[in-house]
This record gives structure tokens, sequence and C-alpha cells, in this order.
């Protein structure tokens, strides 16, 4: 009798398998497990399998793809599987068991439509019983039991079955298949051949895994300990609350906060809409658990409301010889701001009211318009608060933000309300002709409510939503220039300018203000120096001579931190005298020279009068001819209207030409360029109208203009000389350069009376109405 030829399992395998495509990840040799069907296509490879020898293909979509897949996007090596069982679903699919066996690798796709079938070559494991191989065995399943007592996710069917495998490369598989590890990773881990490398790639898995656990079992503990405080600290508070209770004490802080806010509301006795909003907000804020994010904003809201000063402040008695006493004692000239108050202050003492007002404060950087402001409120007696607008670009600034906000606040307004804690303070808002807009709103337009008397009454705070009074704070808002402010703004307001100060003013100022304060900052006495009048002359003259008081004190405080060192190192003996001859050894050298003030040398030459952002100013208007085509070139960065002005000059001299013995062919033959110096300033106006005609006649009849002569004045076509603004910072611009004849429209014969005595001393004025007028003078 033959014995019968016992024949290995993989010799039974088919050398041709229908593929099953896998999304998600691989599946390893030696596991059962239930895969879904779904595909019509996938379900068709099934039946196919199950009427032959129920065996299949598994190979791993590579894009991980639910759409119809192609074999260009399948890996190449995969798993052989035996059909064990199959269950229809009622969905339609099935669910299948399967037992995979072996590794293959598909040498051909052998159908090109219809289920696909693969021609395979089974893969066998290499370097699978060296020593190496038995240690990283040993090793493998001892961090694996490590692993899995730590980690609830692993069951103890695992643990058993893991321990069981009697093959290397069947437990590095069998981790593998059970780690949280990437579809790419798992599957380079299916196409490892060699078992020990194998081995070591699922060993580094595994140390990852242990490391993921160890920072996930910290946080969680962290977790746990706040969560467990929380709730001791909550069970602790409820005991105190008991205890409390039993004592007859306040039961909690809660409930102390909701007296404290009750009792305030109920002091200010609102009415209508303000009472409405604030009695439902106080309801539900009795409601509220202290732990949620809302009871925090509500709390936040009403402790705003009862900071504010609701209650309307009684008039003060005012005495008004008392206030310009303060006014004078605090600040030198600025007659006109100190009449404005006086006045403000006489109507209050008799309609026994506490109105407010609206001033804007207009002048050049330094002179003065934020300290006038603090010395006002000192002289009404009133809380002062100031705060800025410049470069401010979004409008809840002034109005707040809405309450859905994260923290969301009241606007500047309100805030500087709830400071001063006073219905009637002075505010002071600085820079509004710095403001800007964006896309989150415009500034400009929110304080036009503001800065309305109509409107004020019933301010409306976005974060408040409830009408504030605000009719009786004094606004004093401050500009260096009327230019960008929007008009609906500037009508608002009672405009006061600020002029510059002359040598004169500047050195009272010095003696009476600058010097004591800036001593004060240096730490030397009174007595430690004297100032010769002509060393305060000169520091106006040759370092300080804009229309402000900023460049003076920074020269003083200059030479009083050079004396200040020099006492220190006994170098110097108080008293020390400072004059005109030794000035320089403490200032450097001078910045302006009398070399610098503007003189006329040549034909084509006018000095003009202009007011810019920083006060009044000199222009020198050159002009010179080029020959060759005719026509007119500007430069010195002239504004659209300044350049008109030039135009119009420019035909007003040709059509007048005859006239003054110039010849039309002048004009033909020669490019008049006209300059205007220093022509990295901006200029715009059109009040340089008649200098710059002056100018070009000047050139063309080749006649010089005088010296110390300058002119201010719009000029029409038909040569009118039309009215200007801002005489008095011209004229003080002139004094600073010696000038001593002036030219003005006569239409502006009225503003001399504005300007002080002390100012036009020395200085001749000479009004005119047409260009004939200025003609005559000025040669």
């Amino acid at each position: 009798m033959l014995e019968k030829q016992i024949i290995p399992v993989d010799q039974l395998l088919p050398n041709k398998l229908f593929i099953i495509p896998l999304i998600g990840k691989p599946i390893f040799p030696g596991i059962f497990t239930p895969l879904i069907i779904e595909s019509s296509h996938d379900l068709e490879v099934i039946e196919l399998s199950l009427a032959g020898d129920n065996m299949i293909g598994l190979l791993l979509d590579k894009e991980d793809s639910e759409e119809e897949i192609e074999t260009d996007s399948l890996y190449s090596i995969g798993t052989a599987a035996k059909i064990v069982k199959k269950i229809n679903l009622p969905d339609g699919g099935v669910n299948i068991f399967i037992s995979t066996l072996k590794r293959f690798k598909v040498k051909k796709f052998l159908s090109d439509s219809g289920p696909t079938i693969a021609a395979i070559d089974y893969l066998e494991d290499e370097n699978d019983t060296s020593l190496e191989v038995k240690a990283l065995t040993r090793s493998l399943l001892s961090e694996m039991k490590q692993l899995s007592e730590n980690n609830p996710l692993f069951s103890e069917e695992m643990r058993l079955n893991m321990v069981n495998i009697d093959h290397p490369g069947k437990i590095a598989d069998f981790i593998t298949s059970i780690l949280n590890t990437e579809r790419e990773v798992q599957q380079r881990i299916l196409e490892t051949i060699d078992v020990q490398k194998r081995m070591e790639d699922v060993l580094v898995f595994i140390k990852k895994e242990q490391e993921l656990l160890r920072i996930q079992k910290k946080i969680q503990k962290k977790i746990n300990s706040k969560i467990e405080k929380s709730q001791r600290d909550y069970f602790l508070r409820e005991e105190l609350k008991a205890i409390n209770q039993e004592l007859g004490m306040n039961v909690d802080s809660k409930t102390s906060e909701f007296n404290r806010l009750k009792d305030a509301i109920e002091n200010f006795k609102f009415e209508s809409e303000v009472k409405e909003q604030v009695e439902r907000e106080l309801d539900k804020f009795s409601m509220m658990d202290p732990n949620v994010s809302e009871y925090i904003v509500t709390r936040n809201y009403l402790d705003t409301i009862v900071s504010l000063p609701w209650n309307k402040s009684e008039p003060k008695e005012i005495d008004l010889e008392s206030s310009r006493k303060i006014l004078d004692k605090d600040h030198y000239g600025l007659e006109n701001v100190k009449e404005r108050i006086l006045e403000y202050l006489a109507v209050r003492k008799l309609k026994k009211d506490t109105k407010g007002s609206i001033i804007c404060l207009v002048g050049a950087p330094g002179v003065g318009k934020t300290s006038v402001g603090i010395s006002i409120a000192r002289a009404l007696d009133k809380q002062f608060f100031r705060f800025s607008v410049g470069g401010m670009r979004d409008e809840a600034e002034i109005k707040g933000h809405r309450r859905t906000y994260v923290g969301a606040m009241p606007g500047k307004i309100i805030q500087g309300l709830k400071i001063t804690k006073t219905s009637d303070p002075v505010f002071m808002i600085d820079e509004i002709d710095k403001m800007g807009s964006s896309y989150q709103g415009d500034p400009s337009s929110a304080l036009l409510e503001v800065l309305d008397p109509e409107q004020n009454l019933a301010f409306r705070d976005h974060y408040l939503d409830i009408p504030f009074d605000i009719s009786t704070i004094l606004f004093i808002v401050t500009a260096n220039t009327l230019d960008t402010i929007p008009r609906p703004l500037l009508d608002r307001m009672e405009i006061i300018r600020l002029s510059g100060y002359i040598e004169e003013e500047k050195i009272a100022i010095a003696k009476k203000y600058l010097i004591p304060k800036s001593l004060k900052k240096s730490g030397l006495k009174r007595k430690d120096i004297r100032y010769h009048k002509s060393a305060l002359s000169a520091i106006s003259v040759n370092y300080a001579r804009e229309a402000g008081m900023r460049n003076y004190e920074k020269a003083l405080d200059k030479i009083h931190r050079k004396l200040a060192k020099k006492v220190v190192l006994k170098e110097i003996e108080p008293p020390f005298i400072l004059n005109s001859d030794n000035l320089e050894d403490y200032l450097g050298k001078q910045r302006f020279r009398e070399e610098e003030i503007k003189k006329i040398t040549k034909p084509g030459m006018a000095v003009g009068l202009a007011w810019t952002n920083f006060g009044g100013d000199t222009l020198l208007i050159e002009s010179i001819n080029i020959p060759g085509k005719h026509g007119l070139t500007l430069t010195g960065q002239m504004g659209e209207v300044m350049k008109e002005s030039a135009n119009i000059a420019f035909s007003y001299v040709k059509h007048i030409a005859m006239n003054h013995n110039v010849k039309q062919e002048f004009f033909d033959k020669n490019t008049i360029h006209l300059h205007i110096p220093e022509g990295a300033t901006p200029k715009d106006g059109p009040s340089a109208g008649i200098t710059m005609a002056s100018t070009i006649l000047s050139l063309s009849s080749g006649k010089q203009i005088k010296n110390n002569l300058a002119m201010t004045g719009e000029l029409s076509l038909t040569g009118q000389v039309l009215p200007i603004g801002g005489l008095k910072e011209k004229t003080i611009a002139a004094r600073r350069n010696k000038i001593k004849t002036i030219i003005i429209p006569d239409a502006n014969s009225r503003d001399l009376e504005e300007i002080p005595e002390y100012i036009r001393k020395g200085i001749t004025f000479h009004p005119v109405k047409t260009m004939d007028e200025v003609i005559k003078l000025i040669f």
C-alpha cells in the first residue's frame, strides 16, 4: 500500500488571485478578521472567488480613495486570504470573514475589464532564525506587555494571541496591525521580507507609542488634578456658605456683590429707559452662576454703570478774579484764550448752571495748547481728563465696543467720566487734526455726536447702550491746522488761534516759567545760575527760532544738564553767569545765523509770508529764465492751489509786461523756472500770489526788489489783491526775520487791530487793493 504524500500548504495556494482593493490600512498575514464589501465590483469578485477556491488577494490603494480604483494605483505587495464565511447585509453588501495566509507580489494584472485578476508570486520570510531575531522577539513581547498594561484598548485576548504566536515574523505583523501607525508605514512593514529588519522597525514604533502614552498620561494627570481642585473648592465653598448661614453672616461673595450693586443703583434713582435696562441686568445677574463667563461680563457692565456720575454736579461759586489770577500765573500772553474762558465763567455765574462748551485751540507745536487745558481746569476748579486722538482709526475708541465682543469696554468719553467721577469735568481731546479712518470706522464722525450740544444730552456709548448726558462737560480740542478737520466737526467748535511767540515773549516766558521748571528737573537751585538777557535773546534767535517754545526748553535743559555735571565734578563754583559769549560752550554751534535771514541779492527774488502747521514762516521765492522754448516750470513741493496761483501770476505779468518796458519776446524765448525753498517742505495756498507775480516781474524787468520787505496776498487774474488768513502768525514770522515793511491786502487792514502793539512795533504795513499798488512799493 502506497503512503500518502504530504504537500506543503503554500504549494496548494493558487498562482492567480482575484484582487480586492483596500482603503484605510493593509491587512497582515496570520490574522482572522471581518471585511465589509459594498461596491458592486468587489461583490462580483467575492461571488467568483466563492464559486472557486475561496481565495482572494488584498492590495492597498495608494490614493486611499473610495472612487473607482485603477490597477495602477494599487501597491504591488499584498496579502493572500481565504474566505471562511459570508454574511449578507440588509443594505445589499456582504460581511466576509477571512483568514490571511501569506504575502504575495503581483507579477502582472491579467484583466483590463471586469473583476481584477493578477498573476502573483508568494514571498517567503528571510533571516528569521538568527540569535538577533530571538533577542528581538523577547524585546518585542516585553515592550508590548508593558504597553498593553498601560493602555485599556489592549484586550486580554490580544495579549494571549501575541504570546501564542510561534513565528517571529508573524509577531511583528500582529503588533504592527494593532499599533496606531500611518498606512504608508504599515505597508512598508508588509513589504519588508527580512524578519530582523521588520522587527527592528516595529520596535522603534513601539518606543514611539510608549512615549506618546507617557505624554498622554502626563496631560491626563494635570487635567484630573485641576478637576479635583475645582470639585474640592466647590465643596469647601458650599460648607462655608452653610457656616455663614448659621452665623447670620453674608452668604457668599456673589450675594455681597449683588447687594452692593443694588444699593448703588437705588441711590442713583434712575428713570425710564435707563431704569428698565439696569434693573433687567441686575435681575439677570442675581440668577447667574458665578462660574459662567457671562457672570463676569454682566458684573463689569453693572460696575461701570454704578461708577459713572449720574447725579448732576451742583454749580460752584465762581470767582472771576481768582480764575483770572490762575490763568495769568500759568501762562504768559494768550489773551484771546483767557478772555474766552472768563466769558464762559461769567455766563455760568449768571445762569447758575453747569452747561459745557466746545473750544478748539489751533496753533503751532509748542505754543502751549495742552498746558492751557490743564490751566483752564484749575481756573474752573474742575477735574481734568486728557486723551489724544492722533492716529486713531477706530470709532469704538470714542463710542466703545458692543458687549458681544470679548474684552469689550466703554469708549474714552465714558472712561474719562468713570475716572474723574464728576459729571462736569474739563475734557481735552488732543491732536484732533491727525485722526485717520479705516474699515473699522471713522472716529471723526463718532465725535460729531460727542461735540454737538444738541445731541450730547443723550450720548449713547455702544458698551452702555443707554443714554448719558455729557452736555455739562467742557470740551477743549487742540489742533495744529484746521485743513484736515472735517467741516461738519469744525462747525461745532469755537476756534481760538494761538499764535507763535516773538523774541520778547520767549524771553519773558523763559524767565517766568521755563528756567525755574528746567532747574528743578536738573536738580539745580535758582541761585546757581544767572542768565544775562543777551543769552536768552541769543537762544531765541540762534537756536529756537520756531513759533513754539519746545526747542527753547530743550536748549535750557541742555545748559542745565551740562552745568549739573560741572557742579558735581567741582569744575565750577555757583553762581554761574551765562551770556551770549559763553552760550556756544553749552549749546554748540548756532542752528540759525544772521546770514540765514532771507535777503534779496538779485532780480527774480522776493520774500513772501506763509502760514503752516508750525506757525508763520517766510518764503524766499526765486526765479530764473532759461533761453529756449517758452513756458513756466514750478518746483518746491507746491500744492495744486499754489500751482494755480503761480500760473495766474505768470499770465498777469505777461499781460502787463509792456507797461513796465518788458518785451513780449522775453516770455516767448525763455522758460521761466520758479522755485520756493525748502524743496522738501510741502507748501500750498493762494496767499503767495502777489509774491510770485513780483518775482516774475523783477526777473523780466531786471529790477531788484527792496530788502527787508515781505508781502502776502492772493492775486486774481485781473490784478485784484484778495484777503488772506493767519496775518498775526505771518507778522510774527516777519519780525523774527528782521522784516521792516509788509504789504498786505486792504481787506486785512481790520486784522491789524488784533495784533498786539509790541508785535507791530517797528514794522510798516502797506494795505493794497491792486497789483499796480504793489509794484509801486516793491522797487
